[in-house]
């Protein structure tokens, strides 16, 4: 069954270096960490000391509220750090891989003749459970709550995002299979762009047509089964139903997922088979031009940028794939830009939303190197409607934005902030005049929400 959804708000912003269908092939790293950071909402309790040596498979550490939910190691080898940070927060959990792989046999398994409770205990014993993510808080999910549906978004449609069609080639088992799975749990849900073609068995494909962000999860949840209060719906990362699938098909946890390298200073952007975990040193060293560059786990509206590191002795990009993450993308800093006569220029290369700039002149399918700068400071927040025109819910945008800052909490209820997550308010930071973080802010008042209500 087949259903289709019409968005009419919202933006494309078209972004030069985009992944070319191309695969690299990469070294294996040295060092793997598990970052708890990839989880949102878990409190981590480490379950390994260093020098412990582990399989692929097994747990590294547990979430302290939900002891049954752990995340399992992705290499084989001896753990060889467990960095902390201030007042003792756990950063990660390094291992030094082995040269021979070894993994925990959890069994082969049939997922039609399972059940539901099945499925979960299975994802539980593996440690790949808290790959699935709830709505409300859009927090790592726990097996207390019961979900009135499961939702898959298949459409990856922000900026210089990687494209899961390409990652699925060869791997539409082990997704049907995960699929599969899930919908023993809850009723679940595909959903797919209007020019994607990926079809599925057990699940109810919904089919999006509009810009971004149609792609995004909470977008889909919000046009086909909005979350109310009391209510709680599963998201799951369409790379994650592949990790579930290769779990039941071949009884191993398998945590490779195919990057997309991309972005305007990016040399050749492609694409490469990475582990979670594995130090993004090995994608991006001499992939990129000069020096002064914003290297972001994740996409240029939502991915977070990553810190310079003298681990080795030299300056270094030493970091970890992240569990959700889906490309790395390098963009210009920008803090060197010498514009001569600054804002009163036409700037035909320049991306305007309001069509400040003439290179609106150029056509929709023109190509941007934008870089990083905010260009302006946070000032105060006028309600001139910018975010409707990029924000495709049914819900007042601004007036939540409006009550998570006066921290009132009936009133968010009332807006609709169970149905949303930071990443839904990315087109709507990135067109904002005031300059707010709003994303930061949706997460603050969702994290306040959920200790209120726990």
């Amino acid at each position: 069954m087949t259903k289709f959804v019409r968005l009419s708000r919202g933006l494309d912003i078209n972004l030069a270096g985009k992944a070319e269908k191309t695969k690299r092939v990469l070294m294996p790293g040295e060092v793997y960490a598990l970052t708890p950071s990839s989880f949102e909402g878990v409190k981590p309790k480490v379950m390994v000391k260093e020098g412990d040596r582990v399989k692929a498979g097994d747990v590294l550490f547990i979430n302290k509220d939900y002891p049954e939910v752990g995340f399992s190691s992705p290499v084989s080898g001896e753990v060889c750090l467990v960095e902390r940070g201030d007042r003792r927060k756990l950063l990660s959990v390094r291992v030094k891989a082995d040269a021979n792989q070894e993994f925990v046999d959890f069994g082969v398994k049939n997922v039609k003749e399972m059940t539901g409770d099945d499925v979960e205990k299975s994802l539980l014993e593996a440690g790949l459970f808290g790959y699935i993510n709830q709505l409300p808080y859009a927090v790592s999910t726990n097996p207390q709550t019961k979900p009135k549906a499961i939702f898959v978004s298949a459409l990856r449609d922000m900026p210089l995002a990687g494209d899961f069609e390409f990652e699925l080639e060869g791997q539409e088992k082990d997704f049907q299979t995960g699929l599969t799975a899930l919908s023993k749990m809850a009723k679940t849900y595909l959903g797919v762009g209007d020019k994607q073609n990926i079809s599925a068995a057990d699940v109810e494909v919904v089919t999006f047509k509009g810009k971004c962000p149609a792609g995004n999860v909470g977008v889909q949840v919000n046009h086909i089964d909005p979350v109310n209060k009391g209510e709680v719906v599963w998201t799951v990362d369409p790379t994650a139903v592949i990790f579930f699938g290769r779990l039941f098909n071949s009884g191993r946890v398998d945590l490779r997922r195919t990057v997309a390298l991309a972005g305007s200073e990016v040399t050749a952007p492609c694409y490469a088979d990475m582990l979670v975990g594995q130090d993004i040193e090995t994608l991006v060293a001499g992939a990129y031009r000069g020096d002064n560059v914003r290297i972001i786990m994740g996409n240029p509206l939502t991915g977070k940028p990553v810190e310079k590191t003298a681990d080795t002795g030299a300056a270094s990009y030493s970091r970890f794939l992240g569990a959700h993450t889906s490309e790395v993308t390098i963009i210009p800093e920008g803090n060197d830009a010498d514009e001569l006569a600054g804002w009163i220029m036409p700037r035909l290369k320049q991306f305007s939303v309001s069509r400040s700039y003439f290179s609106w002149l150029f056509g929709k399918n023109r190509e941007y190197r934008l870089d990083a700068r905010v260009k302006g400071g946070e000032r105060h927040m006028i309600m001139s409607g910018e975010y409707d025109k990029v924000f495709p819910m049914d819900i007042y945008a601004e007036y939540l934005i409006k009550a998570i800052i006066a921290g009132d909490i009936d009133k968010q209820e009332q807006l609709g902030i169970y149905e949303v997550s930071p990443e839904d308010f990315a087109l709507a930071e990135f067109v904002d005049s005031s300059k707010l973080e709003l994303q930061h802010i949706v997460r603050q008042g969702l994290d306040i929400l959920r200790k209120e209500n726990s």
